[in-house]
């Protein structure tokens, strides 16, 4: 009884290795989503659904808030010259993206992940161009409707705005935040409570030894927007946690 037991154990071990490492390998973030090769539209429920068939790691999206405090998923301050924070939510729900899917509100993006656990929501809270004000207030509704829509355990934060990234781990202690910018050092970050860095490639190319000193740190990297399957290859063999790409299939096919 007690070999089979130890036997049991043993392949139950091994298994969760094997897919603990499965999982390792899978760094892919779709930026947008994916919708460069699938023929929707970026930033779409339809572009998370694609990301989420290809088995990305994660799919990001970017959001905007209304001018009556509606959240809603898209990567301009504007469309057509319709300008988000300005525009009342009955407005904006009526605007139709090339594909024909209408501009979706967080609400509805969200309530579309939490139908699956195996890619992340990677939430970009983009920054306001009218006040430092309603970036934060952005940053306490999104926290909000996370909460609301039970996404917590798949929902990570990103953003461009230092304080933004500051205000969501206030509110939610727990949650992986990671800040954009480029311009804190991985000890700036781990001072600040936060998970990671998400900076673009150019950055992490300048300063190489960020990759190491954040892994050192026990914090994650995530690199933005790499393209070129030479440079995916870089930061591959570099062992950075993500990467964020408008080619997940490649980046998927690259990285098995």
């Amino acid at each position: 009884m007690i070999k089979k037991f130890l036997t049991f154990s043993i392949a139950l071990l091994s298994l969760t290795s094997l897919e603990a490492m499965s999982q390792g390998k899978n760094k892919v973030i779709a930026h947008r989503g994916a919708w460069k090769n699938t023929g929707v539209t970026e930033n779409t429920i339809g572009a998370l659904e694609h990301a989420i068939k290809l088995g990305c790691y994660g799919s990001e999206f970017d959001v905007h808030m209304s001018a009556d405090s509606v959240v809603f998923v898209h990567h301009d301050h504007a469309f057509k010259g319709t300008h988000i924070e300005k525009t009342n939510a009955k407005e904006l729900s009526q605007i139709k993206l090339p594909d024909g899917e209408f501009m979706p509100t967080l609400e509805a993006y969200l309530k579309a992940g939490v139908k699956q656990k195996k890619t992340r929501l990677i939430l970009e809270i983009k920054t306001s161009s009218i006040s430092k004000e309603r970036s934060l207030a952005l940053a306490t509704k999104c926290v909000e409707l996370v909460k609301k829509m039970k996404a917590e355990k798949i929902t990570d934060y990103i953003a461009f705005d230092f304080d933004v990234c500051l205000k969501v781990k206030e509110l939610a202690p727990k949650a992986h935040v990671e800040y954009l910018n480029g311009d804190k050092t991985p000890a700036e970050i781990k001072a600040a409570g936060l998970s990671g860095i998400d900076y673009h490639y150019n950055v992490l190319k300048k300063n190489e030894n960020y990759i190491s000193e954040i892994r050192d740190l026990k914090l994650t990297t995530n690199v933005w927007t790499v393209n070129d399957e030479s440079m995916m290859k870089w930061f591959l063999e570099k062992n950075v946690n993500y990467i964020t790409t408008n080619e997940p299939e490649l980046l998927l096919k690259i990285s098995k």
